[in-house]
């Protein structure tokens, strides 16, 4: 497996979240907020529709860093939600390697729209060979 260097980068595009990836989500997380699944509970507190679980982004993120090394060699990973993922959203996941020492990569994650806003912010330490 090639080594992580300072500068390293990749994406992944997850699909679009459709109310159906929003609601298979819901049952296979357990997580059945409404604010995720019905439009009418969103209405009634004045949001226009449903939208993403923060989860869904951070699942999506560490996609895209189990696809960069294996998970035995994650220590550490952890994210801040900045913005909601609307529905028909198509995220864009990044992850770039910011430094490396001692045998150890630092990583910069982050789930973005098309449109440049951040969702998701996030970071993680792996071993970098």
């Amino acid at each position: 497996m090639t080594p992580l260097r300072t500068g390293d980068r990749l994406t992944l595009d997850a699909p679009k979240i459709t109310r159906t990836t929003l609601a298979l989500y819901a049952g296979a997380a357990g997580d059945h907020n409404p604010v995720h699944i019905d439009i009418d509970a969103c209405k009634a507190v004045g949001i226009p529709d449903v939208f993403a679980q923060g989860m869904l982004s951070m699942a999506y993120l560490g996609r895209l860093l189990t696809d960069w090394v294996p998970q035995e060699r994650i220590r550490s990973y952890e994210v801040r939600f900045s913005a909601i993922t609307p529905v028909n959203a198509t995220p864009i996941c990044t992850g770039s390697v910011a430094k490396t020492e001692d045998g150890l990569a630092r990583l910069g994650l982050t789930v973005s729209l098309p449109d440049g806003t951040v969702t998701l912010q996030g970071s993680a330490v792996v071993i970098a060979s």
